[in-house]
């Protein structure tokens, strides 16, 4: 495969992962009458609905409205011909969580649909998820496991990826009981000891390039993946994993805390930052991990874990909360509680199993000082259950929202994460 076509696969997969959508003809306008989108307990949210095309109404054109909590059957339904004016409907909550707006408007033979998710008292959203007694005992053996293992380095240089001023390796470490951590490893050509940035993944499983931005900035970057297999493989070989012997990865053994998926990716989380505080360039007190969605929890695990983290920079968290549709609203991503997984996986051992994963369990452990954003659109990693993790952390933090956002963010968004996360680094 060619260079060239290697990296339009790249941009393409980053664009899909975690870039806003397309634009569509038919623009569906819903406005809360709260800016901010936030509301008190028992306050009437009204919406205010249009639906226009070429910037005019469409008329006669059936227009179908639901509200209710995310990912819960809507409580209130109706439908209209779109007129020459808004259609405004209005409900509320009697307690703490999301109210979720949805229009789908039928035009010709298309469908579009939008909404606007409204937050209720959301600093009193609580975790619902129990904590094992044992829970430190539990990680400290397994960390303790993890330091016997030796870290047996091997770095492949990557000419074609470097840059004037940042060289670019394939990194290969061992990992929590054999399994190998591959990555790559960005290192600024400039000498003397630098702040690090440790890249941990969404979910999902693909290739892997250089964060050249960062690194000729001065920071080294390490970006790893976390299935145990080399990061710049054909693009075909990730495809073929994702729809054949990784497929729905994060279910694979959740009945049980020490065979489960992400117990070796957790652990090899700290066992990247081992090789990198290993590093002769880094400069020490000054790593940060950050990541989106399974990367945004897979940060929130390694600064629970590991007191070297010095920041923490997240975006839209999974793995929150898992038991929240236990009690009528959203549990977090992979939703092991849904309709469609609620019969295979609501049994004893895998509920006793998640207990020992969940971020709202690991966000009480952060002591370091993070930045957090999301918005409140989000379907992939319902609002609900970041808030739930999110209001466990009671160490210095700062939530940047971008309401109308869903599972993906603005570049904006990223630039206000980067630049914190420099102020923060470059303050040691």
């Amino acid at each position: 495969m060619t260079r060239a076509f290697l990296f339009l696969f790249l941009i393409i997969h980053s664009y899909i992962g975690s870039s806003q959508p397309l634009e569509q003809p038919v623009k569906i306008i819903i406005t809360p009458n709260h800016s901010n989108w936030e509301y008190n307990i028992g306050e009437k949210a009204t919406f205010s609905i249009q639906a226009l095309k070429n910037g005019t109404y469409l008329k006669n054109t059936k227009i179908k409205i639901s509200l209710g909590l995310e990912k819960m059957n809507p409580f209130l339904e109706d439908s209209f011909q779109n007129q020459s004016m808004p259609y405004v409907v209005a409900s509320e909550l009697t307690k703490p969580g999301f109210l979720r707006c949805v229009v789908t408007v039928y035009e010709n033979s298309n469908t579009y649909k939008s909404m606007v998710t409204v937050g209720y008292d959301i600093n009193s959203i609580q975790s619902t998820t129990n904590e094992p007694a044992d829970f430190d005992q539990f990680w400290k053996k397994s960390l303790n496991e993890l330091s016997d293992v030796p870290l047996d380095i091997k770095l492949t240089p990557l000419p074609d990826k470097s840059s004037s001023r940042s060289n670019v390796f394939q990194v290969n470490i061992q990992g929590y009981q054999g399994s190998r951590i591959y990555g790559i490893l960005c290192m600024p050509k400039k000498s003397g000891k630098h702040p690090a940035i440790l890249n941990l993944p969404g979910a999902g499983i693909r290739p892997y390039g250089p964060d050249l931005e960062m690194a000729d900035s001065g920071y080294i970057v390490l970006s790893i993946g976390i299935h145990g297999i080399p990061v710049v493989l054909d693009p075909s070989i990730y495809n073929n994993l994702e729809t054949g012997a990784l497929k729905g990865y994060f279910f694979f053994n959740s009945n049980n805390k020490d065979k489960y998926y992400y117990k070796r990716v957790y652990l090899n989380c700290i066992r990247a930052i081992d090789f990198v505080v290993s590093l002769p360039e880094f400069k020490p007190n000054s790593l940060a991990v950050t990541g989106n969605s399974q990367g945004g929890a897979l940060s929130i695990v390694s600064a629970a874990l590991d007191k070297r983290v010095n920041y923490l920079a997240v975006i839209h968290p999974a793995l929150c909360d898992f038991t929240g549709y236990f009690f009528g609203r959203a549990g977090g991503w992979p939703h092991f509680y849904d309709k469609q997984n609620l019969d295979k996986y609501n049994n004893k051992e895998t509920k006793e199993t998640l207990e020992y994963f969940d971020i709202a369990n690991f966000s009480k452990r952060i002591s370091q000082t993070g930045f957090y954003t999301w918005g409140f659109n989000d379907e992939t990693c319902p609002p609900t259950s970041m808030f739930a993790a999110f209001n466990n952390v009671k160490s210095q933090k700062k939530l940047s929202l971008y309401l109308d956002t869903g599972h993906w963010f603005y570049k904006e968004q990223k630039s206000e994460l980067n630049n914190w996360l420099i102020n923060k680094l470059n303050q040691n």
